[in-house]
């Protein structure tokens, strides 16, 4: 098996790149690893990707991450797959309510790859092997911290994580129909800009935690 790593961040994956490199653990698990930073955000994401993609198509891509969080039942360090997600900030207020590119019928709302709107992960079966809590989730040029966007996210959405990159992900793997996974930390509530009580360190070693498990089952 021909495995791909995807973070934005070389910080995200570090642990699980030392294990990697260090360990025999994997020794025994027939598959070649790459791993590729693409840097934050949507565009680069989708740019870095999809090249990697057209250079050497895997069977499998991981992405690997923290994210905000929009429900606070779920505590700080948890780690979620993301199902489906979609651009949130593709948007406009109009009205007091917020319309996307589909509302104001600019794009379709069942246009390849979308469906209703949604980037969906259409493997459920590996969704449920990874014996993950299942998600939502939006993802966003702009870090969520006003109150009033907030609630035309939940609103509209009803989103329980928050990333840069995790649209970019679906897109591009479904375009190319690659499978995928998007796994998220929990390293923060959205709206929280206090960042002494964001919780970034069990986040990361959680995530890694998680990596190590889902490549020693593949």
């Amino acid at each position: 098996m021909n495995c791909l790593l995807v973070a934005a961040t070389a910080k995200e994956i570090k642990p699980f790149i030392d294990y990697y490199r260090d360990s025999e653990k994997l020794n025994h698990i027939d598959f070649h690893l790459d791993i590729l930073i693409t840097g934050i955000g949507l565009t680069s994401t989708t740019y870095h990707l999809t090249r990697q993609l057209n250079h050497r198509k895997p069977d499998i891509v991981i992405q690997a991450g923290v994210s905000g969080c929009f429900d606070k039942n779920i505590p700080l360090g948890d780690v979620v797959s993301v199902k489906q997600d979609t651009v949130a900030d593709q948007s406009v207020v109009e009205l007091s309510r917020l319309k996307t590119l589909f509302d104001l019928k600019l794009v379709p709302h069942n246009q390849y790859p979308y469906k209703n709107g949604w980037l969906v992960n259409p493997d459920k079966a590996m969704l449920k092997r990874i014996k993950l809590r299942s998600v939502k989730g939006i993802s966003v040029n702009q870090i969520t911290t006003a109150r009033n966007i907030i609630e035309f996210y939940r609103g509209h959405f009803n989103p329980v994580v928050e990333s840069m990159e995790g649209a970019a992900l679906h897109f591009s793997c479904l375009m190319e129909q690659v499978p995928f996974l998007q796994l998220r930390s929990v390293s923060n509530y959205i709206g929280e800009r206090n960042k002494k009580k964001w919780n970034m360190a069990d986040s990361i070693m959680n995530l890694n935690n998680e990596l190590k498990r889902l490549f020693e089952n593949l």
